[in-house]
């Protein structure tokens, strides 16, 4: 059985091994040792402070496989971007340039470096090991983020975000990236990636251009692939987009690659996730559910068929599944259909 749970000092190795395979682009895990650590270090300490508003947490969870103890994915979210150390994006906008004696008007796009979306939660860290690309376990470990977001919705700022993975080849070039690289940076992709992954980012103020940049002066290259995803991001962005996740205008400063937001309250899966009080028995067929404990130490989250009375607020599962949730008859799931 595949569960979810909050990331731990004894699975820094399969983190480094995730981190390893999911390869240039995917800026929340750089192959680094301190950060890792570090990072997982501040997880477990934000799954134990107390409060009843948005800070500096951030939640890692992995996917383990109970049989094996294999760790297969990761899964994270952020409370609120931005509050210490400066968050940024480009924002795509226009501007007019019209006379009326010459009787011309062009609408020009530009690309303007901003820290909009600072206060956001936001959703990170999502991959999953390809031998465990089956099924609904993409799913579960994507949507048991927005069961934590619903469950725990006080400790998150009232926008969540998704940064989604810009356009690179097989050797991590991005066509953005290498537009910007040739005017203002003296480095390679993947170096200012790393940089930014490991929390390096006084170089972006201090080598960014401080003014608007026309699109039309960059590369064609560049300008085909400002808002587009990597093909093995599609799926993700997909997945987001169903939930009511939309781009207005906000992509990377370094691959370009678009960011989605959504009103926590106005996510489907949080809307349509309910707390049901547990009843342990067999189920004979249930349907098919994403399911969460409510207990923030101890949480937990997995794929579960079961029985939803939805006029008296019940769940029937079996005792796996309750034993894999760390509840018991009479304590409260919230669930999600898949």
């Amino acid at each position: 059985m595949l569960v979810v749970r909050p990331i731990k000092e004894a699975d820094y190795s399969s983190l480094m091994q995730i981190a390893h395979d999911s390869g240039v682009g995917f800026t929340s895990l750089p192959t680094n040792e301190k950060l890792l650590r570090s990072r997982i270090e501040h997880s477990e300490k934000s799954f134990a402070t107390e409060t009843d508003k948005p800070g500096n947490e951030g939640y890692l969870m992995v996917m383990e496989d109970t049989e094996t103890g294999d760790v297969v994915g990761t899964s994270g979210l952020d409370s609120a971007v931005g509050l210490e150390n400066a968050f940024y994006h480009y924002h795509l906008g226009k501007v007019v340039h019209s006379s009326q004696e010459l009787k011309l008007h062009n609408t020009i796009e530009t690309l303007t470096l901003c820290n909009d979306h600072t206060g956001s939660a936001e959703l990170c860290t999502l991959f999953l090991q390809e031998r465990a690309r089956g099924g609904n376990n993409g799913r579960v470990l994507s949507r048991c983020r927005f069961l934590f977001l619903a469950e725990f919705k006080q400790r998150f700022g009232t926008t969540v975000i998704a940064e989604m993975r810009g356009v690179s080849d097989e050797n991590g070039d991005s066509p953005f990236f290498n537009w910007l690289q040739e005017h203002f940076f003296n480095m390679d992709f993947p170096t200012a990636d790393y940089l930014s992954g490991i929390g390096n980012k006084v170089f972006i103020a201090e080598l960014m251009p401080r003014y608007p940049i026309y699109v039309s002066l960059l590369s064609e290259e560049a300008q085909a692939v400002i808002g587009h995803v990597h093909p093995k991001t599609t799926p993700a962005l997909k997945l987001l987009q169903r939930e009511g996740f939309i781009h207005r205008g906000y992509v990377d400063i370094f691959d370009g690659g678009p960011t989605v937001e959504c009103e926590l309250e106005q996510i489907k899966a949080v809307k349509e996730s309910k707390r049901v009080t547990v009843k342990i028995s067999d189920v004979e067929q249930g349907a098919a559910f994403v399911a969460c404990n409510t207990d923030l130490k101890n949480f937990r989250a997995t794929e579960v068929h079961i029985e939803v009375n939805h006029d008296t607020e019940t769940a029937v599962i079996t005792e796996q599944h309750a034993n894999a949730l760390n509840v018991k008859s009479g304590d409260q799931i919230r669930v999600l259909a898949l």
